[in-house]
Order: structure tokens, then C-alpha cells, then sequence
């Protein structure tokens, strides 16, 4: 007799915050209940037409066999000029991997260069799925909080304290997921020759690069010097900056031992991704950007209304992001209150108190490590904002 059916180490795992929150609004939508969702971050636009009809494209001359793992060679040099024309970093094609999203990049990072007994160190608030994927190659996820009046950012100081002997890697996520927080250039070098001098790899999430307001600067680890390069991994994907989510294509660029053990990997795991998206990744990468500074611009009306709309609401104190499409408003003055009997003691109270009384989905800051916070996403239309903050601010008055 079989005693455990599943393994440990995806026993050990924690299912996404993210995903079970839209899947949860999303069965309430099928009951019939109008929901409001502000919990999964994914751009409400289409996908650009020009990236549409590379893809239809490739359909239509029969580009629907398998490809190289590590992407078609047109593909990883799109991606290549890309990074020379945008970020400052010189890769060849050799040093680059296509995956299926940017997910599946983070995870053949983590399962290439870590194994038990290493430890990766993460600045929290962070994406949900960091901590478990490490946890999966037998490392340890060490956090270190930032602070909110630093806007979020991460320093220096936070790391060298942070810091241990069985530190492998460092994880840089800038703007960041769920605060949208940029850091400052001037900093990031300090953190990168701390970590360096250390031996430390620093692994750069940078799906949201494009997506920054205020004047903010996005830099890139790699770009800061060779040194820097030889230690970064950057991972990016298209499904931010193109509207692209649907279509699960990223990529990452790094030391060729590095991306060729992360393509071994891939090889038993997938292969490669998807040769239709593929092409339309192309289009994407070197066509007309226009669409990109579109979204942009809505983006930033967005969150100016939202930011301003939720400092009016008691209860909800929250700051203006660096970048991405996230507000991370702090929700302890809700504490102690109650509704039907309910007594609200902490964030995952104020999500249910919220996809309960005033049908809006958020979600709760301890998902991303970091309790006493919530995420709102403002990738959707205004009407719907104004909609949903309404409904909140009315089932907090009630």
C-alpha cells in the first residue's frame, strides 16, 4: 500500500494566490454574480494586429512544426538586438533561451544553478510563485521585507543584513509585482557589487520594463559591467508589453553554461514552445512599439485615478507606483471592524470581506509575503475601476 500519493516537495508547494482568487471570481461570474476583478495581473488590451498577422501568417505557410528548444534563430536574434537596442547588453544568440512565459524561464533558472542547501534571497513584497519554485529544486527562499517608506525599494543596507554564506542567488524584480516599485539606479549598482564580490548570481524578473511612469528609469544588472553580466541571468517575456499573456512566450539571456543547462532542462521538460507564437513574438520584438506607448500612456491615467480614488476611501491608505499595473494600499485601519457578525483581523479578511460584500476581487498581501497590504490591478478599463472602488467604499460605510 502506497502510504503518500503525492511527493513531498509538490506536497510542500502552496497553490497561486493569484490563480485561485480569478478562479474563484471567476466561478461567481458563472453563477451569475457580477465581479469585479482586480486580482490577475493581465493587460485588458488585444494584442497589437501587426503581432495577430505574423501569427496568422505562420499558420497559413505551415509553421506548425517543431522547432529548435531553444527557439527558432530569428527569434533569439530579435531577442538579442532587443536587449543590445533597449537594455545596453551585448548577448549572442547562443546565450538565450525561448520558454513558455516567463515562468517557466524563473523556474529553469532556479532548478539550473541551485540545489539543496542553497538559499536564494528574495526582497518581499514578491511574485507569488518565487518562493515555490525554489522550494521545488530543494533551495530555501530567504526574505527581507522593504519598507513602505521607501517606497518599497530595496537598499543595500536590507541585503547586507540579510546576507549569509549559503546565499546562491539574489532575485531582482524591477518595477515590481505587486508594488510596482523601480529601483533607483545608484542603488541597484550597490546591491549588484555587493552580491559580486560575494559570488552571488542575481537573477533579473523584468517582464514589467516597459511599464513605468513618473519619469523612472528601468535598468538592467547586465548592463552595469562585464562583471555584472557574467553573474545575471535576465529574464523577460512578451505577455506584459505586447498584451501577450495568452500566447506564453519569454525568454532568458545569461552565461552560455547557464542557458545551455537551463535548454537541457527544457529539452526533457517541453521542448520547444510554440512555433506560431514564435513568429509573432518577432513581429512583436522588431515591429512598430506605438502600441506599447499607448498603453502606457492609459495605463498612467489608470493609476493616477485609482491611487487618488483609493486615498479617499477610509480605511485605505496607499502610493503612487514606480511602474507596473499594481497598487499595494495598506488596509489595517479596517481592522477590528465587522460586517454580519465577521470581525476583520487581517488582510485575507479584507479580500473576503471585499469579493463578499462588494463583489471585487483583490488580492491579499500575504500571498506576496507580506501581510497587512492588498493588490489592486488597474489593467482594466476606468469605468471599471470607478465601478469597483465605488462598491468598496460603500460596503466600507455600511
Amino acid at each position: 500500500m502506497v502510504d503518500q500519493i503525492i511527493s513531498k516537495s509538490i506536497a510542500g508547494i502552496s497553490p497561486s494566490a493569484t490563480e485561485t482568487t480569478s478562479f474563484l471570481a471567476n466561478q461567481l461570474k458563472r453563477q451569475g454574480i457580477d465581479i469585479i476583478s482586480f486580482a490577475q495581473g493581465e493587460p485588458d488590451f488585444d494584442t497589437p494586429d501587426h503581432i495577430k498577422e505574423a501569427a496568422i501568417k505562420a499558420i497559413q505557410e505551415g509553421f506548425t512544426k517543431y522547432t529548435d528548444v531553444p527557439g527558432i534563430p530569428e527569434l533569439r536574434k530579435a531577442v538579442a538586438d532587443k536587449f543590445r537596442r533597449e537594455n545596453g547588453i551585448v548577448y549572442e544568440e547562443d546565450q538565450i533561451l525561448i520558454t513558455n512565459g516567463g515562468k517557466q524561464a524563473l523556474y529553469e533558472v532556479f532548478r539550473t544553478i541551485c540545489e539543496e542547501g542553497d538559499e536564494v534571497l528574495i526582497p518581499i513584497p514578491c511574485y507569488v510563485s518565487y518562493a515555490e519554485q525554489i522550494k521545488l529544486t530543494g533551495a530555501k527562499p530567504a526574505f527581507f521585507e522593504t519598507k513602505e517608506e521607501n517606497h518599497f525599494r530595496p537598499t543595500l543596507e536590507e541585503v547586507s543584513k540579510s546576507f549569509n554564506p549559503n546565499v546562491k542567488a539574489f532575485i531582482v524584480n524591477s518595477p515590481n509585482n505587486p508594488t510596482g516599485a523601480v529601483i533607483e539606479e545608484g542603488e541597484l549598482k550597490k546591491i549588484a557589487s555587493f552580491l559580486i564580490d560575494h559570488g552571488v548570481y542575481i537573477i533579473t524578473d523584468e517582464v514589467y520594463e516597459h511599464l513605468i511612469y513618473d519619469g523612472k528609469k528601468h535598468v538592467s544588472v547586465a548592463s552595469l559591467g562585464e562583471k555584472e553580466k557574467q553573474m545575471a541571468i535576465t529574464v523577460n517575456s512578451a505577455s506584459k508589453t505586447y498584451a501577450m499573456t495568452g500566447w506564453r512566450v519569454g525568454y532568458a539571456a545569461g552565461p552560455r553554461e547557464i542557458i545551455q543547462g537551463m535548454n537541457n532542462l527544457q529539452g526533457h521538460a517541453t521542448g520547444n514552445i510554440n512555433s506560431i507564437a514564435q513568429k509573432a513574438t518577432i513581429a512583436a520584438l522588431n515591429g512598430s512599439q506605438e502600441a506599447v506607448g499607448k498603453m502606457v500612456q492609459e495605463y498612467t491615467k489608470r493609476r493616477d485615478y485609482m491611487v487618488k480614488r483609493i486615498n479617499q476611501i477610509e480605511g485605505l491608505r496607499c502610493q503612487y507606483p514606480d511602474g507596473a499595473f499594481y497598487t499595494f494600499p495598506n488596509v489595517t485601519a479596517l481592522y477590528g471592524k465587522t460586517y454580519n457578525g465577521n470581525r476583520i483581523n487581517n488582510d485575507l479578511d479584507v479580500a473576503k470581506f471585499f469579493l463578499e460584500k462588494a463583489h471585487v476581487a483583490v488580492i491579499p498581501g500575504v500571498a506576496f509575503n507580506y501581510p497587512d497590504y492588498v493588490r489592486f490591478v488597474f489593467a482594466k478599463s476606468l469605468e471599471e475601476i470607478e465601478k469597483g472602488l465605488e462598491r468598496i467604499e460603500q460596503a466600507i460605510r455600511r
